[in-house]
């Protein structure tokens, strides 16, 4: 059955600068990046999609990731998906729920994976193009591996798109596209101005950041790299961590909760504290914004902590009634005192902190949460600039039972302790 492709039909539309470069496969390495609302993933997807569509001599086989696999869902597969339902091609492709796999009426292919299963990765042969959604939650090694990847010889035009807002500029991306400027790759910014798709209570919402938080408005709604200002936490670690790791199991669990909703994320956090050697290990995170608190309650039981002791923000106390009514009974609330948000500061730094590699947000977090600057004087104050900071809300809130004098009662693999 021939699919007509009329980019004349309204269901084909685009937005300017990813319309400019819909042909053009001439580098092998895309960077887009800009700000919120700025239509830079649906643009990768559209020129993607059609990329595969087109009658090359062998299909495509193209491997969308994350750097956890566990977000595919309602990220850039859900992306996908919609794009061939908004074009009626949906109806003419093979979908695999199960393996997320998606075979175009050429036979082209679109994999879904994350990269924090390497080994399923090397196994996948005859790649011809990668998506790297959130890049900046990758390290260079990753995007190393991936260009030895690519190396299939019957495809042509073989490129990588890397997708991401900005962060930081110790992040790995703006290092190694930025800064060392990178052949054979073309860099294309954006922000929600050039979106035209994006509706105008959305364009006033972010536009109102222009007076109420300027940072903001400059990193997530110009997209630009933020400089760096006084890190609260400058020094750590990233690493593989394995949760049965021995090394481990006689460490503390502890978890926390902040929540939030629309500009701000509802964060989940797990962490194992080791006080004699003075060690917290992040080992597991969730972070995501517009949740409702039965959702965030079905997150919990399906990443298995439902039955654990889980602090979270004071400040919520209808939220933690809802989460108990919904399954999470152990949730308690934390005690919120004066000044505690510089006394949990104050608490953490006395530790080394050491990160998994898939807790992408507490890396962006560490990054980017920084000392407020008095404007006046130049000279930074005792008080954290409000952002950044959800990871850090969270992680308070987990270790306050040993914050201070107190101490854990019993060494056990989880914390069931109220």
């Amino acid at each position: 059955m021939e699919i007509d492709l009329n980019f004349e039909r309204p269901q084909l539309e685009f937005n300017r600068p990813v319309f400019d470069s819909l042909n053009d496969y001439s580098h092998f390495t895309e960077v887009w990046y800009g700000g919120a609302a700025s239509g830079k993933s649906h643009g990768v997807v559209q020129k993607v999609v059609l990329k595969a569509l087109q009658n090359w001599k062998y299909p495509r086989k193209i491997l969308f990731l994350r750097k956890v696999g566990s977000r595919l869902r309602d990220s850039i597969y859900e992306d996908v998906i919609i794009r061939l339902s908004e074009w009626k091609l949906l109806p003419y492709c093979k979908v695999n729920k199960t393996n997320f796999e998606i075979t175009l009426p050429n036979g082209a292919m679109f994999l879904f994976k994350g990269m924090d299963d390497q080994e399923k990765i090397k196994s996948i042969k005859g790649l011809s193009d990668v998506v790297m959604e959130e890049a900046t939650e990758f390290s260079q090694e990753d995007y190393d591996q991936l260009t030895l990847r690519v190396r299939e010889k019957k495809h042509v035009k073989k490129q990588i798109y890397l997708m991401f807002n900005p962060v930081s500029k110790a992040n790995w991306v703006y290092q190694y596209f930025f800064n060392q400027k990178q052949p054979d790759t073309i860099i294309h910014q954006s922000s929600y101005k050039d979106n035209k798709f994006v509706d105008e209570t959305t364009k006033k919402n972010i536009e109102r950041f222009k007076v109420t938080n300027p940072v903001w408005y400059r990193i997530y709604a110009l997209g630009e790299f933020a400089t760096l200002d006084k890190l609260i936490f400058p020094n750590y670690e990233t690493k593989r961590l394995n949760i049965n790791d021995p090394a481990l199991q006689d460490i503390p669990s502890m978890f926390g909760l902040d929540f939030g909703y629309t500009n701000d994320p509802s964060f989940f956090i797990h962490v194992k504290v080791d006080q004699k050697e003075k060690n917290i290990y992040f080992l597991e995170e969730y972070s995501k914004t517009g949740m409702m608190n039965n959702q965030i309650a079905d997150v919990i039981k399906e990443i298995g902590y439902a039955k654990e002791v889980i602090t979270a923000d004071a400040a919520e106390p209808k939220s933690i009634d809802e989460l108990r009514r919904n399954g999470i009974e152990r949730v308690r609330k934390s005690n919120k005192g004066k000044d505690s948000i510089i006394q949990g500061i104050q608490f953490l730094q006395q530790y080394h902190f050491v990160v998994d590699d898939r807790c992408s947000h507490v890396i962006e977090g560490l990054e980017n949460y920084t000392w407020l600057k008095d404007k006046k004087t130049g000279e930074y104050t005792n008080k954290p600039v409000d952002m950044f900071n959800h990871w850090a809300d969270a992680t308070r809130y987990a270790v306050e039972e040993i914050n201070g004098n107190g101490r854990v009662q019993a060494k056990v693999h989880r914390n069931l302790l109220f």
